[in-house]
């Protein structure tokens, strides 16, 4: 009988991993003979992609001069906008194709047909979207795979120094209209619209607005109302709820009771409530002649109340703490306005708070914030933390993939690369936050994520960390620009650190001759195939777009 030790059996391990073939041909063959263990049958498929990489670059492609957002999360479109943000440009990507009558086809180059942008992506349609003195908001996209519908945002100009009128909050800047487009993007048929006026939301990046299944939440900071859409199979845009100044149904109807009754008895001055501009009926902050709170602040003193007074079972004890921690932050709390939104799951919000100033700056990562757990159905706050609370970067660290409502229908939207899914990514968290002057800062720093951007990140596998190694300060899965450099980005085999299987050169081939011009690059990565743009932009000169892709 054959007896092996511990020691036998991790050094026989480690051969299968050190000695597995690279060769496609050869690891189909192994995933014939081969069973994987129980649940991890999708990432022995993904390592496929160690072999399936864009090999290929076609550099500064002649393709039309539009502003490119993304592909879509399922891969059938490529979203742009003209020049002049007024029209909708949707493409449908299509593989390179070409023939050869020589030997030896891969050793020569590309014909000068293939190396076109239209052999890559089809034009379906050009519509126009944005009318009158609006224009389409670049950043913004969001995209509900079930029914492959499209929401666009299309804005007026801003007004930074607008009066504070009907409830508005003092210092946030108003657009004077707002349209939020539902599209249907295989025929490109708008098929609702909603329209806010005198508003403002944080379009940049989708940052003001989150989509969870077929509810939609809109944030607007001038009024402090979050706007809970629903989108119908039939492609209607469906008010549900509006959480602010009421939180419940009849919230306002009590308050103009109410109102009604102090003026019968003669004991208050007239309060006014305005109708909402987004046409609900049901949200504006009330003015500052109201003795009221908003709803939503009410919800929040209560919880903050109610948890420092279970704190303490002695009355003297209880006393004091809620001198020191209630009554004397009372105007602080009182002043926070909801900056962010999103969904948790259909019952649950997580809500950002702040001041005034933080709702509208672009970077926020050294200013103290709260972040508050708040049911729809209940309406409550169940959960309340600063952004420098060690409790909340725990549950962040530990459960971050939770953060991220990705959808369900799509299989590989479960595999994009985080800290609790990943050890690589896990590893430089706590490098981060070892290398860190200050564990609060860091901690603030890190919370400055949440609530997270709505579908932010790419799916692509060659940003699974437990496939590829790469310079997150180059490139990411993350949405935005990066700096650009004039070496390429290289993607290392995370088993085979010393083999590298492919490079990202934005860019020239050969490189601008000036190189102290400030750069950047965006890149958009196909959801699951070997395809990818590169976009270059430079300040007073045309884009340079490449298309790197596996020959």
């Amino acid at each position: 009988m054959l007896i092996l030790n511990s020691h036998d059996l991790l050094w026989g391990s480690s051969l299968i991993v050190m000695f597995k073939s690279n060769n496609i041909v050869s690891r189909i063959f192994e995933r014939q003979i081969y069973t994987p263990a129980p649940s991890t049958s999708v990432n022995c498929v993904r390592q496929f992609y160690e072999n399936l990489v864009p090999n290929c670059t076609i550099y500064n492609v002649d393709c039309p001069d539009h502003s490119f957002r993304k592909f879509t999360d399922d891969g059938r479109y490529l979203i742009s906008f003209s020049k002049n943000y007024q029209d909708l440009i949707v493409y449908r990507p299509m593989w390179l194709s070409f023939s050869c009558n020589q030997e030896d086809c891969d050793s020569h180059d590309l014909p000068s047909k293939a190396k076109r942008f239209d052999h890559f992506f089809t034009q379906l349609y050009c519509m126009p979207l944005a009318s009158n003195n609006e224009f389409i908001c670049k950043d913004f996209f969001l995209y509900m795979e079930s029914n492959q519908f499209g929401i666009f945002a299309s804005q007026t100009a801003q007004v930074y120094d607008a009066p504070a009128t009907g409830g508005a909050v003092l210092g946030v800047p108003s657009i004077e209209k707002i349209t939020f487009h539902l599209v249907r993007l295989s025929d490109g048929v708008v098929l609702d619209e909603k329209v806010y006026c005198n508003d403002f939301v944080n379009l940049a990046h989708s940052m003001g607005v989150f989509l969870y299944d077929d509810l939609l939440a809109i944030m607007s900071l001038r009024y402090q109302t979050i706007h809970v859409l629903q989108i119908r199979e039939s492609g209607y845009l469906v008010d549900v709820r509006a959480i602010g100044p009421y939180c419940r149904e009849d919230d306002e109807l009590f308050f103009y009771s109410h109102a009604q009754h102090m003026v019968m008895q003669g004991k208050s001055k007239q309060v006014e409530f305005p109708l909402d501009q987004g046409g609900t009926g049901l949200q504006r902050n009330q003015s500052q002649e109201t003795s009221f709170l908003s709803g939503m602040k009410q919800r929040l003193l209560s919880f903050i109340f109610r948890g420092l007074w279970n704190e303490e079972r002695n009355r003297t004890l209880r006393v004091q703490c809620l001198k020191k921690k209630f009554h004397f932050h009372f105007q602080d709390y009182v002043d926070l306005i909801m900056w962010k939104v999103q969904f948790l799951d259909r019952y649950h919000l997580l809500i950002k708070f702040g001041s005034v100033d933080g709702g509208v700056s672009r970077n926020t990562d050294q200013q103290s914030a709260f972040l508050a757990v708040y049911n729809i159905e209940a309406t409550e706050v169940i959960a309340f933390y600063q952004n420098s609370a060690e409790e909340i970067f725990q549950l962040f660290e530990q459960f971050c993939d939770h953060f991220h409502a990705n959808s369900r229908n799509l299989s590989y939207m479960n595999f994009i690369t985080s800290h609790s899914n990943n050890i690589h990514a896990l590893e430089q968290l706590k490098s981060a936050q070892s290398k860190a002057s200050s564990f609060s800062q860091f901690v603030k720093k890190t919370m400055a994520a949440l609530p997270f951007c709505c579908q932010s990140r790419s799916p692509s596998p060659y940003f699974d960390q437990s496939l590829f190694r790469f310079d997150e300060k180059l490139i990411s899965a993350t949405d935005g620009h990066r700096q650009c450099t004039e070496h390429p980005i290289k993607f290392i085999s995370r088993r085979h650190p010393n083999i590298l299987k492919f490079k990202i050169k934005p860019g020239l081939e050969v490189g601008g001759a000036d190189v102290q011009t400030k750069k950047i690059s965006t890149f958009l990565f196909h959801p699951f195939l070997p395809l990818a743009l590169s976009i270059q932009h430079t300040l007073l000169q045309p884009p340079v777009i490449n298309i790197h892709f596996r020959r």
